[in-house]
């Protein structure tokens, strides 16, 4: 079986809320760790959904890039409100994506932020200081009908993933939990 277009879309459409985001991170320990505050998780994490640097160089002028990754979680101190030094940056396996497309979204990913950039952030976090990371940790997801392969190359490479299974992730969408935390018209 193969993975199908909607589980991508539905995944890059629930995990683009922050509190999916965290429901993603309790699935990997280490970077739900990162978190700066659990109890402030409106002001503790912002996602950005196909993310857009402002990469700068000092012989050119910047560029403006959309990254290959599928979201950018971003912690934020909510005291200070100013962004940490660690970015999570989502991969959502897509259909028709074998390893090495998957493996070469990341290696881009880090080809374009070896470089100084800033974030362009939702309007909401605007007035956040956005520049880059010290540290960018990967996260794939990956689905229960992704070819095994894929998944013995990320584990290869040493890189986390979570597997998702699209149908909980699909009967969840279409009930629109979180249609109340949307901002009204």
């Amino acid at each position: 079986m193969t993975v199908q277009e909607s589980y991508y879309e539905a995944s890059l459409a629930e995990y683009s809320n922050h509190l999916a985001a965290i429901a993603l991170l309790k699935q990997y320990r280490p970077y739900l760790e990162m978190i700066p505050s659990l109890r402030r998780p409106d002001e503790s994490v912002i996602t950005i959904p196909l993310p857009i640097v402002r990469l700068r160089n000092t012989t050119t002028a910047s560029q403006t890039i959309c990254l290959p990754c599928d979201v950018a979680i971003l912690m934020c101190d909510p005291e200070w409100k100013i962004k940490t030094g660690a970015e999570i940056l989502v991969f959502i396996h897509r259909a028709d994506e074998d390893f090495s497309d998957l493996l070469g979204r990341w290696r881009q990913t880090q080809v374009w932020l070896d470089n100084d950039y800033e974030w362009l952030m939702p309007l909401r976090h605007s007035h956040i200081l956005s520049e880059g990371a010290n540290t960018i940790y990967p996260l794939f997801v990956v689905f229960s009908e992704t070819l095994e392969r894929i998944q013995r190359g990320l584990v290869g490479a040493e890189l986390p993933f979570i597997i998702q299974t699209p149908d909980l992730l699909l009967e969840e969408n279409s009930t629109g939990i979180f249609s109340s935390e949307l901002p009204s018209a």
